[in-house]
């Protein structure tokens, strides 16, 4: 809703900047293919920028190429829907290094126009550094990917420029991690179950594991992932986020207000335990195998400076002090080139006060919800008597399907930003708050006040890891 109380308009242009690039092609474009054949994007116009000397026609061969999935398994309405996107859209080249060219290239776009920054953080810092609120055509949203600027401090240069820009409603701040379907599948489980949120505490929690692993190794991805590596690609934006929608009290409704606030007021309880050897690892794949195809050492990889010292896998303990999680480590982890793709959450949960003698098996077990983000399901694993001896505890598991959209991650991402829905933006606070979090860690490791273990491509991890801290 805009701020006069009205409903916005529906976005009509989308200027991609970085349109030529790798996230474009791969993530952005097919995404909005999957919007457009569905009939949930009407009119829009793509228009794609880049350095790039590219004539119009080479333009709409990417964006052909990006949309040929969902081309072939599109009908007869869905392709005329994509055929006439591809039509109208269209690409100028833009030098981000000349500010006027820039503000040049905005104008003459049918507004509402969104401009999405598919751009490296420290270039969209510069580009909207360079800006002026003059440049940008009448009620311009402007779309940014995380990371958001390079450490907190930057974070706050840049919310400073953007809103110089434009008014905060019209800034999306985007992290397609935490789409839509994944934050309502939380907080719909969370909130309509008398039988969680009772217990939904230190009292009865042990420990919460948020985790992301991947089969991907670097894959031509040196450029970007290089600069940054495991804790800033995917634990400070995607997990804390993550984290936050797990550890938030009930809200009064799902308005963006009454969630996003109590998202920031977690986030500012949470810290990591200054004990940087003890609260946090990070370790380095070397060569290995990952189902059957042989993968080179990371530091073997072309585009990779060894001298960085890049963590593929990170893992950090988060503590979060309020009255509801006081006590409770929440263990944050993400790595490439895992021996498994995991994107899920653990809940453990307390053991028992007191078991009945007489009672064998799985008795030591706590009980478990496992909630995958992809595909979307959840798992309570309990201890019930076994069939075969009535006093032996077996381990049981309940599994519930939870809702999977129908668009990509990134289609529900350029959804809520065509029909402004703010809901899960990013809010500026919050995006300040990631990187006071994990600022700390970032110069301890660049200090090396932590050693950088290593693991072999196609295993879980250094095997020291597993014997300890996380039951994943």
């Amino acid at each position: 809703m805009a701020a006069n109380g009205t409903r916005e308009s529906r976005v009509k242009t989308l200027l991609i900047l970085g349109g030529t690039g790798d996230l474009s092609h791969r993530l952005l474009l097919p995404g909005l293919a999957r919007l457009i054949a569905r009939g949930r994007a009407p009119g829009l116009v793509v228009v794609g920028s880049g350095s790039r000397d590219w004539s119009q026609e080479d333009w709409k061969l990417r964006v052909t190429d990006s949309f040929s999935t969902e081309y072939d398994d599109a009908g007869k309405q869905a392709r005329r829907e994509l055929d006439a996107a591809v039509e109208r859209s269209s690409y100028r080249q833009l030098d981000l290094s000349a500010p006027e060219t820039l503000a040049a290239g905005l104008q003459g776009m049918e507004p509402p126009l969104a401009v999405y920054f598919a751009l490296p953080p420290k270039l969209t810092l510069a580009t909207v550094g360079a800006l002026q609120a003059g440049d940008l055509p009448e009620d311009t949203r402007l779309i940014l990917e995380k990371p958001f600027g390079t450490d907190q401090a930057s974070a706050r240069e840049l919310n400073l420029a953007l809103a110089s820009l434009v008014p905060e409603d019209h800034i999306f701040r985007v992290d397609h991690f935490l789409g839509m379907t994944t934050v309502m599948n939380i907080v719909g489980m969370r909130f309509s179950n008398r039988l969680l949120e009772p217990i939904w505490n230190s009292l009865h929690i042990e420990k919460m594991e948020i985790v992301f692993d991947e089969q991907l190794a670097l894959e031509g991805r040196a450029k970007y992932y290089d600069a940054s590596g495991a804790l800033e690609d995917m634990i400070q934006s995607h997990l804390l986020h993550t984290m936050a929608f797990m550890a938030i009290g009930p809200p009064a409704s799902l308005g963006e207000h009454d969630l996003r606030d109590l998202v920031a007021a977690t986030l500012r309880a949470s810290s990591v335990p200054a004990d940087y050897r003890r609260s946090t690892r990070r370790a380095r794949y070397t060569a290995g195998v990952i189902d059957g195809r042989e993968v080179e050492a990371y530091t073997d990889s072309p585009g990779v400076d060894a001298g960085r010292n890049t963590e593929t896998l990170a893992e950090i303990e988060i503590a979060i002090n309020n009255e509801r999680w006081s006590g409770v480590p929440f263990i944050l982890r993400s790595g490439k080139a895992q021996s498994r793709t995991r994107k899920e959450a653990v809940v453990t949960f307390r053991k028992v006060n007191h078991l009945p003698d007489g009672f064998t098996g799985s008795t030591a077990s706590p009980s478990r919800l496992r909630i995958s983000f992809n595909p979307a399901f959840l798992e309570l694993e309990l201890n019930v008597n076994g069939p075969a001896d009535i006093f032996r505890l077996d381990r049981s598991t309940l599994t519930a399907q939870l809702h999977t959209s129908q668009l990509t991650a990134y289609g529900e991402v350029l959804e809520a930003v065509i029909e402004g829905n703010r809901l899960l933006s990013v809010r500026g606070d919050i995006a300040e708050e990631c990187w006071r979090i994990v600022d700390p860690v970032l110069a301890a490791w660049r200090a090396d006040e932590v050693p950088m273990d290593t693991y072999a491509a196609g295993t879980q991890g250094p095997s020291g890891w597993t014997t300890s801290r996380s039951s994943l």
